[in-house]
């Protein structure tokens, strides 16, 4: 019998600048998901919570989703992919919303590696830079960053443990 562990992120030397990871599944963001971001966050701009004022008093005539929300769902798409298991999310160099979200937009999202570099001060970790596009369901990039992520070597992942024995075992 053999048992498997499903990945959560990746160690530094299975990341290969030039790679590409499409990130499953995507999110249809409701109303309901954009208030209530809204509201956590405070950003009780009409824009985004308002349809009068979205229909008349703004260039779109609806609402639009907030940024800060698309990037996060973006983000978080990537992690199970590319930042799972990584020490720390050292910065985003850039953030940039291309085109607007609405209510019922689905997003998808895919990661490219850009570089790959090991640490020259701990042997037992590197830098991997990263950039993440986040699509609507038209296939029109609604979302983009880079990022750098500070990643454990192979040797040096921390060991999974669980708070109970498998019955299975």
């Amino acid at each position: 019998m053999t048992t498997h562990e499903r990945p959560f992120g990746r160690a530094l030397e299975d990341f290969v600048a030039g790679d590409v990871y499409r990130h499953w599944p995507g999110k249809t963001i409701t109303e309901y998901d954009d208030h209530l971001f809204c509201l956590i966050t405070m950003n009780h701009h009409p824009l985004h919570l308002d349809a009068f004022y979205a229909e008349n008093d703004t260039v779109h005539g609806r609402n639009l989703v907030v940024g800060n929300l698309v990037y996060s769902l973006v983000l978080g798409m990537s992690v199970p992919d590319v930042s799972g298991s990584c020490i720390a999310n050292l910065e985003v160099e850039s953030l940039m919303h291309k085109k607007p979200t609405f209510h019922g937009d689905t997003i998808y999202a895919e990661t490219k590696v850009l570089d790959v570099t090991e640490s020259r001060s701990k042997p037992d970790r590197g830098v991997v830079t990263v950039e993440t596009k986040g699509y609507n369901q038209h296939g029109d990039e609604v979302c983009y960053f880079r990022r750098k992520l500070l990643v454990w070597k192979r040797d040096a992942l921390p060991e999974r443990h669980r708070p109970y024995e498998s019955s299975f075992d």
